[in-house]
């Protein structure tokens, strides 16, 4: 995952430069989302926390996804995808303060499918104020290339949200 982190100090900065925090809620990803965005120095700033919801049930009790969403849909369906970035912003607030951003993968990294769902087919949310959104993918690969992948797209989502001056 080298490759992502000029992007993601890019992100790091911009989030210090308007005083933003971001958390994010992995599944699929396991905490390397976490772990790209804490690796740019001065991150602690910026960087509220993550919490890893692997077990589908975690993303209900942690997260606050809608339990009847998971048991009709599972848990990669882009509601799902929405509801952990969501849960998440607000789940990790700092002295009372929810996240600016809140940041959710969820999705299949394979080998073999989930659900329905094929290996490479991803959900990322995205969380900020009273908007949210989801960006499906649909990646390529053995597992750790998605895994990897799905990284460097929530990376660049961010960084999109944020060139598009909608965060404040």
């Amino acid at each position: 995952m080298a490759g992502v982190t000029p992007a993601t100090a890019r992100v790091i900065a911009e989030l210090t430069r308007r005083g933003l925090t971001i958390a994010v809620a992995e599944s699929l990803t396991g905490g390397a989302l976490a772990a790209e965005l804490i690796r740019i120095p001065g991150a602690s700033v910026v960087v509220n926390g993550g919490v890893v919801a692997y077990q589908t049930a975690l993303k209900h009790t942690l997260l606050g996804v809608d339990a009847a969403l998971l048991t009709e849909h599972g848990p990669v369906h882009p509601q799902v995808a929405r509801q952990m970035a969501e849960g998440v912003r607000l789940r990790l607030a700092v002295d009372g303060r929810p996240a600016d951003i809140g940041v959710a993968t969820t999705g299949v990294a394979g080998p073999d499918g989930q659900g329905g769902q094929e290996p490479g087919t991803v959900f990322l949310g995205l969380a900020h104020g009273g908007a949210a959104s989801v960006i499906p993918l649909r990646l390529h690969g053995d597992r750790a290339a998605i895994r990897a992948a799905s990284v460097a797209a929530a990376v660049e989502a961010v960084w999109q949200l944020l060139a598009r001056d909608s965060v404040e």
